[in-house]
């Protein structure tokens, strides 16, 4: 049986800024333990580009009324994933992480990194006006009753 689909009305709601938000926590964590000398190599880099990730998703989510910069958000969304990987590599070539630790971490990147392609792919499912539309004229969420709903294969990116 085929679930309804979920509705998302904040970013907070989709499940990859929720999957982004907890990568950054646990980067933040870890970089509470490296050395002082890499304080604000490793550790600043790292932390600056996971946080970044559920940053470009949530202005991805502000400006989806143009399906353009939607996509281009979101793309920048992935460069900043591939960069934090990047500082990972770093980590592991550091001794600064247990390989199973890296694997972890590079998992989650990797299932974040699928998520937002997807949703780059489906961008149409989530920049519901065309760009001429006027808004002035669109009833709020909240007073236009029930939002618009997604579709039951979309339902992964929702909380």
């Amino acid at each position: 049986m085929i679930s309804k689909a979920k509705i998302a009305r904040s970013f907070r709601d989709l499940y990859v800024y929720g999957t982004a938000r907890e990568a950054a926590q646990k980067i933040r964590e870890f970089t509470r333990h490296l050395p002082v000398d890499e304080r604000y190599a490793l550790s600043d880099q790292i932390r600056r580009s996971s946080r970044a990730v559920k940053a470009m998703i949530a202005e991805a989510w502000a400006r989806r009324r143009y399906k353009a910069v939607f996509v281009n958000k979101l793309d920048e969304a992935l460069g900043e994933v591939t960069e934090t990987q990047s500082w990972l590599d770093d980590a592991i070539d550091g001794g600064y992480i247990s390989s199973e630790e890296f694997k972890t971490f590079d998992s989650q990147y990797n299932s974040i990194t699928r998520m937002l392609s997807r949703m780059i792919d489906r961008a149409n499912d989530f920049c519901k006006h065309p760009p001429a539309t006027d808004y002035r004229t669109i009833p709020r969420v909240e007073e236009a009753g029930p939002p618009i709903e997604h579709s039951p294969d979309i339902e992964e990116f929702f909380a």
